[in-house]
């Protein structure tokens, strides 16, 4: 057993798609394609922002901070999923497993409280928009992105460092094709409760409290705009937060069902709960790039300067 006896386990042994094991060549390929296309999308996100003059508002800034902890959840989840579906190796080492899960539960909570950020942006940006520039400063934003991937690392410090003091059998068989705290915790055979409580503890503190801020910020949102004389400004208004809504929905909404599954019917419809955790993790990096490409008349701009400025350059 780990800890007091490391010796006696090898390796956690992750799951892909229970039933489907035969087949998980052909499961994985949308899997891969989900991957590379968040990758490939973020990154460019990434880039546009960075270097087009035009997109260095606070929206954009933040959809930049958004894009980058979108990587951070493909690069910790991609590799053993590619290992696992294609390779077909499952074995993970402690060490390697307890690493992926910190990173994992980082990159969550940095995108929460990203969401978070957002949601102030658009509450400022209609409640005072005369000073908008002037309060959400990059200075500010700096500080602000800087809070949130410290709160990040805080809360999940503690994480690897309690599994240590854990038990576990010698085959220890993951619920998923990647390391999750709830998941490493069910598996041990010795006293769990500071764990769990821990658990608790760091999810009210970083997805309980984002959560709440953001429907507390769509609460004045809302009366804000139902302020407003004019029905034109009232829809002018509601719709910059179409983009930021549709993400927010996106990211809670699988983690809330993976939630309630773990709970209720986990082991009743194994293959169900795998689905939904990979949706939790994979659909938001794809998605969101998507979702600002469609509704943000900027970023559509800046893209076709690049492919424009692109074929010029090679023409």
């Amino acid at each position: 057993m780990f800890g007091e006896g490391s010796e006696s386990i090898s390796a956690f042994l992750l799951t892909g798609f229970p039933g489907l094991e035969a087949s998980h060549h052909w499961v994985s390929i949308p899997i891969n394609l989900i991957c590379i296309i968040s990758i490939l999308s973020n990154s460019t996100i990434l880039f546009l922002i960075r270097t087009d003059p035009s997109l260095h508002e606070p929206m954009f800034i933040f959809l930049s901070m958004l894009a980058a902890s979108d990587l951070g959840l493909c690069a910790s989840t991609f590799p053993t999923m590619v290992k696992l579906f294609w390779l077909g190796a499952r074995e993970l080492p402690f060490d390697l497993c307890a690493a992926q899960m910190f990173f994992i539960h980082a990159f969550t909570y940095v995108e929460s409280g990203v969401l978070l950020a957002m949601a102030f942006d658009r509450f400022v940006a209609i409640k005072d928009p005369l000073h908008y520039a002037s309060i959400l400063t990059h200075s500010t934003m700096a500080k602000i992105g800087a809070g949130i991937f410290v709160r990040a690392v805080i809360l999940n410090i503690p994480g690897p460092v309690l599994l240590r003091r854990l038990a576990f059998p010698p085959v220890s068989i993951l619920s998923h094709c990647y390391c999750l705290h709830c998941d490493l915790v069910g598996l041990a055979c010795s006293d769990t409760k500071i764990n769990s409580f821990y658990g608790l503890v760091s999810i009210l503190l970083s997805l309980g409290i984002d959560s709440t801020l953001i429907v507390v910020s769509y609460v004045l949102i809302l009366r804000t705009v139902l302020g407003i004389a004019s029905p034109e400004e009232r829809f002018k208004a509601l719709n910059t937060c179409v983009s930021h809504l549709c993400i927010v929905l996106i990211f809670y909404m699988p983690k809330l069902g993976l939630s309630i599954l773990h709970r209720v019917e986990k082991h009743t419809y194994p293959a169900l709960a795998v689905l939904m955790a990979n949706l939790h993790f994979l659909v938001p990096p794809f998605m969101n790039p998507i979702i600002y490409c469609i509704k943000s008349k900027k970023i559509r701009q800046g893209l076709l300067r690049r492919f424009w400025q692109k074929r010029i350059e090679t023409s």
